[in-house]
């Protein structure tokens, strides 16, 4: 995927302001702040490196590695807070 929008089956733009960045963000002096106290629970764990923020499994320190722009980050969190993320009971 290129800077430049794309779109998907219902037509809505994409836009991936990182395609620039993919391959070549050094991630490996990332300082990760785990989210939670207790060090046998491994849990999400988060750095921030240039002006990305970066999120992982902590229980696989060496899986795939999130990135977020901080407007994307902003909406995450957003949604989050706001039961975006629950699971339906």
């Amino acid at each position: 995927m290129s800077d430049e929008a794309s779109t998907t089956a219902h037509e809505v733009p994409i836009y991936d302001d990182k395609a620039h960045i993919r391959g070549t963000l050094d991630i490996s002096g990332a300082e990760w702040i785990t989210s939670t106290e207790d060090e046998d629970q491994k849990g999400v764990e988060i750095a921030f490196v240039e002006e990305y923020i970066l999120m992982r499994n902590g229980a696989e320190p060496e899986g795939p590695v999130l990135v977020f722009t901080q407007a994307e980050w902003d909406a995450f969190v957003e949604g989050a807070k706001d039961g975006e993320f629950d699971e339906p009971w």
